[in-house]
């Protein structure tokens, strides 16, 4: 009955947030093709607690929100915690900037669209997004094969200080003046001289 414990270990290591008994029950029996008695998983599952409270672990089998899930050990909250912050004040990359504004400005915008306007794959970035909760996907396009819609998630608002949305700078603000050769009034003077 060992092959019990390692699928049990697997589903609770799978599982987010939580897996309930009655999940895990029916899981195993289909999976395994077998019927499992509430006696038999209770204790496999008391078994798995006991293993991963042992000092060899730094995870422990949980009970949180009426299911079972690892957790990590308190010892070891503040390297977790150190990872946690290091890992979200990391500055964005220029190509994940240049997604994110096309996002925003544009959503909701499918994945070949903003690739359209930077000219270049954008699999990674997005993802990259993604992982940050800066993007979310906001439901699915009409057109052709029904592609993912990306916009931004609340935590964007947060991370730029943005009451909504309409904060934003307008478009019209960012004039590329520095693209144009000299200035009007150079310009009229250089045509009058000639």
């Amino acid at each position: 009955m060992e092959i019990i414990a390692l699928h049990l270990e697997s589903l609770i290591f799978t599982a987010n947030p939580s897996i309930s008994y009655d999940d895990l029950k029916s899981s195993l029996e289909e999976s395994l093709n077998i019927l499992i008695s509430d006696e038999d998983l209770s204790q496999r599952l008391d078994e798995l607690k006991n293993k991963y409270a042992s000092d060899s672990f730094s995870m422990e089998i949980m009970e949180v929100s009426g299911g079972f899930r690892f957790m990590t050990k308190g010892a070891y909250h503040h390297t977790i915690g150190t990872y946690l912050r290091q890992n979200t004040h990391k500055k964005l990359t220029k190509s994940a900037l240049e997604t994110l504004a096309i996002i925003a400005y544009k959503q909701p915008i499918t994945k070949t669209e903003i690739e359209s306007i930077r000219g270049v794959n954008s699999d990674y970035t997005i993802q990259k997004l993604l992982e940050k909760d800066l993007v979310e996907i906001s439901g699915r396009s009409n057109g052709p094969g029904k592609p993912l819609l990306y916009a931004t998630s609340q935590k964007f608002m947060d991370y730029f200080g943005l009451k909504s949305i309409r904060d934003m700078p307008v478009l019209k603000d960012f004039e590329q003046l520095q693209e144009q050769i000299g200035t009007p009034d150079s310009i009229v003077t250089e045509q009058n001289t000639e």
